[in-house]
């Protein structure tokens, strides 16, 4: 009788080794809308080496930055709708993660998260410490996890443009805008911070476009070539394109990036200054009561020098009207860091004390993976008012 438990147990085992490793009948489909988004559409292993930044376009179609073969690796998730989101909070998420990888919490490293606004569903990208092993595992409704099939998948793999003798060292974020999508990140090159412009329909293969980037640190005094774009969002200002971004010390700058050439050197307009010894990690938009804001959350490095909260994780709505300033740069508006608010339409968020990771629901509400005293916790939180 002692064997029936066990035999229990490794046919569990069997059907969750089957579960992830081979295609269900969705995944084997074509749907019309991906192959709007997608071109010369691979099937099989993404081979992803070393997996980053995640978000969603259209049609299902999730955006994988793949640091170790600098590329953008864009997976056909089948994944439509309709939306059924998280019901309750998830306890303990890295611990069930660490465990459908066959290790501990201290044997992963959890690189994102995001919400695929079409669904609900949660995709966290994970990497197993031990060898590498690079996984997205998935949270539906119920809170219930599932990994992405990564080994037999309808992707295409996009490469960064990179000179001669050169390389990219981290791509900190990759975003889907009116007929492109962008990915920022760091090369070794003298403007080593750089903007990537991919054309749709993404084609397996094909590069993009690369512009390096100049942005002035208001904190420090002075412009910087290196410092990476940290986190990003696409936005349009009187039918130009831009990109809004952000940076460790921590300027939000927009970059004009709709009629400049390839390998050309944008000069970003420093708009708002969070405060030094923060470095961004999440940002996103969304309309309440007729007003636009931008919400971003942060990681303050240097949280014992400048006490602000009850967590080195905190977050800030700014007013979109900022990105209109007329003081820039130098004279940018600059937040009152003793202070929760202040100037007018620049607020920390206390819904966002802990968080790790947030990424945009709908405009009510945003998903957050929050540090509750060392434990990973996934929740539906309110937006602010």
């Amino acid at each position: 009788m002692k064997r029936i438990p066990l035999l229990i147990s490794c046919l569990a085992v069997l059907l969750a080794v089957t579960l992830y490793f081979s295609p269900s009948d969705e995944a084997n489909a074509v749907t019309k809308d991906s192959l709007a988004m997608l071109a010369n559409v691979q099937q099989g292993d993404t081979d992803i080496t070393r997996i980053g930044r995640m978000s969603f376009a259209p049609q299902g179609v999730l955006l994988v930055a793949d640091i170790g073969s600098a590329s953008v690796v864009a997976i056909d998730t089948q994944d439509t709708g309709p939306v059924k989101k998280l019901k309750e909070r998830v306890n303990d998420v890295d611990k069930k993660i660490a465990a459908a990888l066959g290790t501990d919490k201290a044997g992963i490293n959890i690189a994102d998260m995001t919400v695929n606004p079409a669904s609900g569903k949660i995709y966290v990208s994970v990497q197993r410490k031990a060898d590498g092993l690079n996984a997205i595992i998935t949270f539906d409704e119920n809170g219930k996890l599932a990994p992405l099939n990564l080994k037999k998948a309808r992707y295409v793999r996009v490469p960064l443009p990179v000179a001669d003798q050169k390389k990219i060292g981290n791509i900190t974020g990759v975003e889907f805008t009116d007929g492109r999508v962008l990915a920022a990140g760091q090369s070794n090159e003298e403007f080593s911070s750089k903007i990537y412009s991919l054309p749709l329909p993404l084609t397996h293969n094909k590069p993009g476009e690369v512009y390096s980037t100049e942005t002035y640190h208001v904190a420090h005094g002075r412009w910087e070539t290196r410092a990476p774009i940290q986190s990003f969002i696409p936005y349009q200002e009187e039918g130009e394109d831009y990109i809004v971004g952000s940076f460790a010390c921590t300027p939000i700058a927009k970059f004009k990036i709709s009629d400049i050439k390839q390998n050309a050197t944008i000069k970003g307009t420093s708009v708002v200054e969070l405060g030094s010894g923060n470095r961004p990690v999440d940002m996103f938009t969304y309309k309440k009561n007729g007003k636009n804001w931008l919400i971003t959350n942060t990681d303050r490095f240097h949280h014992e020098r400048r006490p602000l909260g009850p967590s080195q994780y905190w977050g800030v709505r700014v007013d979109m009207s900022y990105l209109q300033a007329d003081k820039t740069n130098e004279e940018a508006a600059r937040r009152v860091v003793t202070e929760k608010s202040g100037p007018n339409g620049i607020e920390v968020v206390d819904a966002l004390f802990f968080a790790k990771h947030v990424a945009k629901l709908n405009n009510d509400e945003m998903v957050i993976l929050r540090d509750n005293e060392g434990a990973l916790d996934l929740e539906v939180t309110k937006l602010p008012e």
